[in-house]
């Protein structure tokens, strides 16, 4: 069922309230006029002649007044009620003693009861009334219109005053017990106005998941703390705290495991937390720690590795054993700036430092920082810009077969050349693409691009060339990949098996099963699959497998250093001996100088990579070098 809009809600409230206000005055009428009748009833007993008939007509009268308000009718109850009392009083006193007659006396508890029966609306024209009743007396009486009788005492006054002070006490007094109820009820509403108004603030000043300080609260708190910490001259510390392997337990578990590890971790976290010490929650796996210190170091290095060992303790988590870690940034106010806003933005700065430090760590802001956030920002600004001008170039470096000495493969690689000449390199623009969105689109006109270039290097006489292209993991996400692919093969004519797929390792971790499935309906069309940088990674020869590669791309880093560092040719060698017991080809980047294709060639390597053939080319330039080295190989033939 929807839930009600707040006018309804409020108009529902404002009629069950006003039912309650129209009983009360209900009971109330039928209360006062049976009481009253029952008093006229024991007056009447003593009552002789016309006052014996005002106290009969008036009882009669005050049993319509309880009929009607029996009947639900309550303002024409009020105003029977209320006008045969003013009105009986009225007859007894031109029939007594005038203005000085006792029955003047039950006015004023007719004013009473009508300013608490009927509010404005009946106490003003009953006012107006009994007014226009004692001048009508008066006006009777100096007329000579009616002559007082100011009777003798006798016991039956006695008992029209005790009827008159006892009906009006009983009514004055039911009624303002109605009205300390209706304080009391008004100071309960109070109180609890007052505690939903604390609710409220605490609520908003509070995150409703660990109880902690908000962003918004936190700001306060900065305030404050900076305010003391300057009074005890202090610093304050700002540690930013951001959960490594948090989205892992949400994806696995549920979010609901995300929120019972988030109130593990807030209960562990601030189970030492001094009382100047205030953890806050920034939003999702972020939290903020503001700590007064005076040693800058000793301090801080201290709380911030107790920080990260708390958050790399292990977590019951629905029966599951969960391993978080943490990286922090730190700034401190006031050495950097006073600003909350500015400075969480540098401990943010500073904590992604620390990601890619390793993440488990901490690192400490300084200005150098901003300067490369600054530079990434700018250069994502142009990003976008480039790809739709299409400002990129493909280069392309050869990959020699060492056996024979033909180039049988070239590896595509983006460049993005500025007006000024100089070159944007991939390991600056390709992280901040994949953190855009926008390698997806690149990506695609990367393989595109390729194979039309290499599609027609074969038909310039180069027919068994083939072109490698490196992928993002973020280009398997959507699961478009395969269409990708064929459509640039279809639109250059190109065969799937002129085009091998280089992957990192890590990538075969990361979200395994979809990647699997997508490489095999590739390799199924004739495409070959390459591991790109292999031993820097996990290494893993059951990925090779199940990922059906076909090439191993040994990294650099060991191949530079082979021919002047022993150490190193054992490694090599055993990546090569393990890629020929699987069937697979072996390519070695980097390849310098004659002595290290030597060695290579000695280990079996396969295909060899690097500047001692040639640099990455634009393509015209790359079928130049494809003729040049055709010849060469020709004439050495």
């Amino acid at each position: 069922m929807a839930p009600r809009p707040p006018s309804l809600t409020n108009a529902l409230q404002d009629l069950v309230e006003n039912d309650i206000y129209s009983q009360i005055r209900r009971h109330r009428l039928m209360q006062i006029s049976a009481v009253t009748a029952i008093g006229l009833a024991v007056a009447l007993l003593v009552a002789r002649s016309i006052t014996f008939t005002i106290f009969a007509i008036g009882i009669g009268f005050l049993m319509l007044a309880l009929a009607f308000a029996y009947k639900h009718k309550i303002l024409a109850s009020a105003y029977t009620l209320i006008g045969s009392m003013a009105t009986m009083l009225f007859a007894l006193a031109i029939t007594g003693a005038g203005l000085f007659d006792l029955a003047v006396l039950g006015y004023p508890g007719l004013l009473i009861f009508a300013a608490l029966l009927g509010g404005v609306s009946l106490f003003v024209p009953v006012l107006l009334f009994v007014v226009t009743l004692c001048c009508g007396i008066a006006w009777l009486t100096l007329g000579g219109v009616v002559t007082p009788n100011i009777p003798k005492s006798t016991w039956s006054h006695l008992i029209f005053i005790i009827v008159i002070f006892v009906v009006t006490g009983f009514s004055v007094y039911i009624l303002v017990q109605d009205i300390k109820r209706l304080m009391q009820s008004l100071q309960r509403e109070n109180a609890k106005v007052q505690r939903n108004k604390a609710e409220i603030q605490h609520l908003a000043h509070h995150d409703p998941l660990t109880n902690l300080p908000n962003r918004l609260y936190g700001e306060t708190l900065f305030a404050q703390s900076l305010a003391a910490c300057q009074q005890k001259r202090q610093n304050l510390a700002l540690l930013f705290i951001d959960l490594d392997n948090f989205k892992p337990v949400n994806d696995a578990l549920g979010h609901a495991a995300g929120d019972i590890l988030l109130e593990q971790l807030t209960l562990k976290l601030s189970k030492d937390l001094q009382p100047n010490q205030h953890l806050i929650r920034f939003g999702g796996d972020e939290f903020l720690l503001l700590a007064p210190f005076t040693d800058y170091h000793q301090e801080l290095e201290t709380l911030a590795e107790t920080v990260i060992q708390k958050c790399a303790s292990k977590f019951k988590i629905l029966q599951t054993q969960v391993i978080i870690s943490a990286s922090i940034g730190i700034t401190c106010a006031p050495k950097e700036g006073s600003d909350f806003k500015q400075l969480c933005r540098q401990a943010d700065v500073a904590m992604y430092q620390a990601k890619k430090d390793g993440r488990n760590t901490y690192h400490y802001y300084d200005q150098s920082l901003d300067k490369i956030s600054d530079d990434k920002f700018k250069l994502l600004q142009l990003l976008r810009p480039a790809l739709i001008e299409r400002q990129f170039q493909l280069y392309y470096q050869p990959m020699v077969n060492l056996q024979g000495g033909e180039i049988s493969m070239v590896e595509a690689l983006l460049r993005w050349p500025q007006p000024d000449g100089s070159m944007i390199g991939p390991d600056q623009f390709i992280p901040l693409a994949e953190s855009s969105g926008l390698i997806n689109e690149l990506g695609s006109w990367v393989i595109q691009q390729a194979c039309i270039n290499c599609a027609r290097q074969r038909k310039l006489g180069f027919p068994k060339l083939r072109v490698a292209v490196n992928l993002s993991a973020i280009q398997f996400k959507d699961g478009h990949l395969q269409d990708i692919v064929e459509s640039a093969l279809q639109h250059a004519d190109l065969p799937p098996n002129a085009l091998e797929l280089e992957l990192t390792e890590s990538l075969l971790i990361d979200d395994a099963d979809q990647i699997q499935m997508q490489l095999q309906a590739l390799s199924a069309i004739g495409i070959t699959i390459a591991i790109d940088d292999f031993g820097t990674g996990y290494s893993n020869l059951a990925y090779l497998r199940n990922f059906n590669a076909s090439t191993l791309k040994i990294d650099r880093s060991f191949i530079t250093s082979l021919s002047v560092a022993e150490q190193d040719e054992p490694l090599v060698k055993a990546i090569i001996s393990m890629a020929a017991s699987l069937g697979l080809r072996t390519v070695a980047e980097g390849i310098e100088d004659k002595a290290t294709l030597n060695k290579l060639t000695a280990l079996g390597c396969n295909i060899g990579q690097g500047y001692y053939w040639s640099k990455p080319l634009p393509g015209d330039a790359l079928s130049a070098l494809l003729v040049e080295h055709q010849q060469l190989s020709h004439t050495a033939v």
